[in-house]
This record gives structure tokens, C-alpha cells and sequence, in this order.
């Protein structure tokens, strides 16, 4: 397992800032954000693409992944979702991923990664909509994106979080079932799952022929969604990673620490020597 860092916790710096701080750290990886401010495919223009690329390679870096769930160019984290009443609004979303899987494809990258549906609320018949419904315009919209992936050779990882249509691992099962794509896989948030109250270590082990990338960041014991520093909360790093090395798992582990915008670079250093430690 190799460790990465996403740039969505350096909002606040140039994309190149970014990457150069990250490779700095020590981080054989980087996840692009594709948002603004950084990676937003339709404001990156080919010679930006050229020259982050050089960029990652002057730092002998890799990409880990493409992060295309967050949508703050159009509205925020979360919107236009999968789900929305507004069928404009979901078409939105298609582009996005499609945009952020060509673009993938520019960069030499493997896979995005993506939000599983969107915000819902089930107790108040969210859209007027049942779950069953908005889990079939999930996989409708899914299922276009995944035909392009499939062409470009990219993979499409599905991100359950706590809150959203898909946030735990027998809902996203279900779902993916449903799919006829091998062209889309798992984004094993472990804090995700960690907040709702199934063991990441052990989900490793259950999931693992759909994992594509994972997401670290700690959570504190009362496992409210708030993504800490690993090593500043409860969740074992150390069974994790000895399932993720059990199940034969070779890519990277991408820290997502967003809330950090103040100190990325210090919030960086520490989640490095924290979870290096553990994995050498």
C-alpha cells in the first residue's frame, strides 16, 4: 500500500502549490480535486493538464485518484446529486463525471471517485420519491457514466457516506449487483464506514474484490462524521492496514483531511509520520 494525499484540504493554494507541498512530505500520491479551485475539467485547459503532469513527474508522484464528488463550481458538496428531482440538475452531475473520467484519461489516472447518490431523507419522502426510486435513477445515471469508463478504461469508485442514499456496505452490495459494469468499483472511505458503526478491518475482508482506492482520515468516539487527523481519534489503523496487506491490496490510501484548510501542510506532516510509522 502506497500513501497519497488529496488536494482538497489546500483549497486555499494553487494546484501546484499543492503538489509540490504533498511530494515534500514524503506522499508517493496525490488525488486531484475536480473543483474548483484546482482540477474543475471545464476551466483546465490542455496546457494546465501538460503542466500538472510534468509537474508529478518532476516529483516522481503518482496520481492516486480523481475526486469528483464535490461539486462546488455548480452549487456545494453534495449538489447537483445522482438524485435530484430536477432532471437537469442529475444531467449535471453525468457531465461532471463524465468530464472528470476524460479527463482521467488525460492524466494518466486510473479512477475517480464519486458521491453514492446524494443527501436523503428518507422519513421525509425526499423529492417525493421512494428509496427504491432514487436508487433507480442512481444506477440510470451511474450506468451511462459507467459505458463511457468502460471505453476510456477508467474506473468509477462509488463513495458511501454516512447520511446519503448509499452509506453502508449491504446497501452499497445491493446496489452494485445491480450494475452490469465492471468499469465501477468501491471507494473504501474507512471513516465513512467507521461512523456507521460496521468495523473497516473487518469490511475489508468482505469487500475487497470491489475496492479501487481507499479514503484514511480518524473519527472520535462518538463517531460523528468529522474527519480528524489519523492518530487523533479511535479508529485502529494498525488492523486496518493489516487487512488491507492481507487481502493483497497494492494501491493507495489517499488522507482526505478537508477540514484542515487553516494547516494542510502541518495536518499533512502529521497523518505521514503518523501512518508510516504504522506501515513500515
Amino acid at each position: 500500500m502506497k500513501l497519497a494525499f488529496s488536494t482538497n484540504a489546500f483549497k486555499r493554494y494553487t494546484l501546484e502549490e499543492s503538489i509540490t507541498s504533498i511530494a515534500e512530505i514524503g506522499y508517493e500520491g496525490v488525488e486531484l480535486l475536480c473543483d474548483i479551485p484546482h482540477a474543475y475539467p471545464p476551466s483546465f485547459n490542455q496546457n494546465e493538464i501538460q503542466s500538472v503532469k510534468n509537474l508529478i513527474s518532476v516529483c516522481d508522484m503518482q496520481i492516486s485518484n480523481l475526486n469528483a464528488f464535490s461539486l462546488y463550481a455548480i452549487s456545494d458538496v453534495y449538489h447537483p446529486s445522482w438524485i435530484e428531482a430536477d432532471k437537469r440538475l442529475r444531467e449535471l452531475r453525468l457531465q461532471h463525471t463524465i468530464d472528470c473520467i476524460q479527463l482521467a484519461e488525460k492524466m494518466g489516472a486510473r479512477n475517480i471517485s464519486t458521491e453514492p447518490g446524494g443527501p436523503v431523507n428518507i422519513n421525509s419522502h425526499y423529492n417525493n420519491f421512494s428509496k427504491g426510486q432514487l436508487q433507480r435513477l442512481f444506477l440510470k445515471g451511474l450506468s451511462i457514466a459507467a459505458e463511457v469508463a468502460q471505453k476510456c478504461g477508467i474506473k468509477i469508485l462509488v463513495e458511501p457516506e454516512p447520511g446519503l442514499l448509499l452509506e453502508n456496505s449491504r446497501e452499497f452490495l445491493a446496489f452494485i449487483k445491480n450494475l452490469c459494469y465492471d468499469s465501477v468499483g468501491l471507494n473504501f472511505d474507512i471513516s465513512h464506514f467507521y461512523c456507521v458503526r460496521q468495523d473497516p478491518a473487518n469490511l475489508i475482508y468482505q469487500l475487497c474484490e470491489y475496492i479501487g482506492h481507499f479514503h484514511l482520515a480518524d473519527i472520535a468516539d462518538d463517531r460523528r462524521h468529522y474527519h480528524l487527523i489519523p492518530g487523533k481519534g479511535s479508529i485502529d489503523f494498525r488492523s486496518v492496514f493489516k487487512a488491507i496487506e492481507e487481502v493483497g491490496y497494492k494501491g493507495f490510501a489517499t488522507v482526505e483531511l478537508y477540514p484542515y484548510q487553516d494547516h494542510p501542510i502541518e495536518a499533512a506532516k502529521m497523518a505521514y509520520e503518523y501512518l508510516n510509522d504504522i506501515i513500515t
